[in-house]
Order: structure tokens, then C-alpha cells, then sequence
């Protein structure tokens, strides 16, 4: 079975592709429970996996974590020993795969695809455990996902924060596009996807090798049952149940401030050039330097801005998040 991992950073249209992707056949691409971001942090806590007992008890929490995923995992049973049984290797990597392999099996796909952004973060281990897996790399206009992470529940919300996020992840993307053979690693580019979707799509299933591309389904995503649902578990993905939004590039021109725009193109002007963005307001070789004083408060205002976004969340959404939140906590009070 083949391995897909979506990797970039959120706010960039990774629910409008994992849709997309989803509505191929032969790919099963469910909702990311993000095990190996919210499980990785927690390792060393358990202690050594060889252990049976041990491991056995980062399965049952791994299973337990998808149980718990706002948007669930429908028709998907996860029988602990089928789990570990699967598992080439006595660590967390194994887990994921063998849970993926298991939800591909139900839906009746020989691939899968993660779209858990955050695993750009485990590529060493990722390469260590499957053969050969493949990359799909969304990037977009770091200022318009600046733009999208204000008004997120998740996420930094100073675009000095965002701006420092965004480059870092792009940077680790990038290397690896430039290491990996091409035949694993394909770049998405959001407005591409927003703009010549059927193009997108055909480059998708070219891909991964798929004999036919049936590109009016994977653009038909927005009526289906799992886009339903994602949109129904949080605000944060709302915009799935609609066609694709052509228009929704270069928000930050109207949205954002002069400042905030500096800020940004200071902090991650070189990988906007690097990704084919122009920038507006601040040339190479003029970014603006900012004083200890200046950090401190964006500091401050990043962490009022977050405290703001948080008290408007929806009740149901936040206990929907929580579920799993309460999941971790439980797993550090045990091991505390």
C-alpha cells in the first residue's frame, strides 16, 4: 500500500485538497487525527516500546486519539491487536501506518494519503519507515495565510509569528524537494488549485500513476458526505461544502495593514521569492530590523490576539477539540 503525506503549512487549502484527493478511488484520505504531531511531544514518557505492554499502550492511545477526531473516522474499526500486528517496527510511525493501511482497507484504496501538515516536521522518521513514500507539498501566499490564521481558531496571529512559521516550514519543504527524487514529490501551488483546478487535479493522478483521472468528481467534493461533516465539526473548514473559490487570492492587499505587510515581507521575503511571490512594499536588501522592545510587544499583542479568537469559538467546536486535548492531558497526568 502506498503512502501519501500532504506536507506545508494550515490555512492554505489543505481541506479543499484532501476533498479533492479523496473523491479518487483508488486513495483513501480521511480527516488527520495528526498522530504524529500530537503524538511524537509524548514519546519519551512512554519509555522503551519493546516492551509488548508498553507498546501495546501507545496503540491503544494512538487508536483512541482517531476515535476522538472531530470529524470521524466512519466505518472504521480499530482492533488493537490488528494494529500492532501490523507494525514493522516498534514505534510511533508504525502506529500511523498501520491505522491509514486499516482505513484504506475499509474503503477499498491500495493508497493513502496523511494531509496532517505538521508531519514536514517528521520527515526523518517518516523516511525511515516506509518505502518510498510520496509528497504532496502545498504552499500559498504567506501573507494570505496570514490573513486566513487571524481569524483561525488555530495558530499565531502576529504576522511577525506567522511570518517566522510559514518561512520555516517553507524552507523545510523546499530542501526537501530539493533532495528527494522528483517521482515522490509534487508542488501544489493554492492558486493554481483555486484557479486551474482541473489542471491540478490532472497532475495529481499523474502523480500517483492512477490509470484514469475522473477530474468532475474530485472537483464535485463539496457535495459529498465528508465534506458535510468536516464543515459541520468547526468553523475552520466551512468553506468545504462550497465550489471552489477562484477569487480568493491576494486577500492580503485589502485585509491587512501597511505594517503588517512590512512586518511579513522582512521576515519572509526570501521565500516569497523563492516561491514566485512578488512583493508590495519591502525590496531585497531593505527589510526592516526590529529591536528587543519591538519583539516583546509583538509578543504581547500575538498572545492577546489568540486570547480574543478564543473566546468567540463556538461551544461545540471547542468540545469537539477538546476531546482530544483531554486525551493528551490524560496521557501526561498518567506518565507524570
Amino acid at each position: 500500500m502506498m503512502p501519501v503525506f500532504m506536507i506545508g503549512t494550515q490555512r492554505s487549502g489543505s481541506n479543499l485538497l484532501r476533498l479533492m484527493i479523496n473523491q479518487l478511488p483508488e486513495v483513501a484520505a480521511p480527516h488527520p487525527p495528526h498522530i504524529l504531531q500530537r503524538m511524537m511531544p509524548l514519546l519519551p514518557l512512554y519509555g522503551n516500546l519493546s516492551d509488548p505492554k508498553i507498546f501495546y499502550r501507545l496503540v491503544d492511545d494512538v487508536c483512541r486519539l482517531v476515535e476522538l477526531n472531530p470529524v470521524p473516522w466512519e466505518g472504521v474499526t480499530l482492533d488493537r491487536r490488528d494494529v500492532a500486528q501490523r507494525c514493522f517496527a516498534l514505534n510511533l510511525v508504525a502506529v500511523h501506518g498501520a491505522v491509514y493501511e486499516i482505513y484504506a482497507e475499509s474503503k477499498g484504496a491500495k493508497t493513502w494519503c496523511c494531509k496532517s501538515l505538521a508531519n514536514i516536521n517528521y520527515i526523518k522518521e517518516i523516511e525511515a519507515y516506509f518505502k518510498r513514500p510520496k509528497y504532496v507539498y502545498l504552499f500559498r501566499d504567506g501573507r494570505d495565510v496570514a490573513v486566513s490564521f487571524r481569524k483561525a481558531v488555530v495558530g499565531e496571529k502576529h504576522f511577525y509569528h506567522i511570518a517566522k512559521e510559514w518561512a520555516g516550514t517553507q524552507e523545510i519543504a523546499l530542501n526537501l524537494r530539493d533532495k528527494i527524487d522528483p517521482s515522490r514529490f509534487l508542488s501544489v501551488r493554492y492558486e493554481d488549485l483555486t484557479g486551474d483546478s482541473e489542471s491540478v487535479a490532472k497532475s495529481i493522478c499523474a502523480f500517483l500513476a492512477l490509470p484514469t483521472c475522473p477530474v468532475m468528481a474530485m472537483l464535485d467534493y463539496h457535495e459529498t458526505g465528508e465534506a458535510k461533516r468536516a464543515a459541520t465539526a468547526s468553523g475552520l473548514w466551512s468553506n468545504v461544502t462550497k465550489p471552489v473559490m477562484k477569487d480568493n487570492t491576494r486577500k492580503f492587499m485589502r485585509e491587512a495593514s501597511i505594517q503588517d505587510i512590512r512586518i511579513f515581507e522582512s521576515v519572509a521575503g526570501h521565500i516569497l521569492d523563492a516561491l514566485g511571490y512578488e512583493r508590495v512594499l519591502v525590496k531585497k536588501g531593505e527589510e526592516l530590523k526590529f529591536t528587543e522592545d519591538e519583539l516583546t510587544a509583538f509578543d504581547a499583542e500575538n498572545k492577546r490576539m489568540k486570547e480574543e479568537v478564543l473566546k468567540k469559538v463556538d461551544p461545540a467546536d471547542r468540545e469537539r477539540r477538546e476531546r482530544q486535548e483531554n486525551l493528551i492531558k490524560e496521557i501526561k497526568a498518567r506518565h507524570g
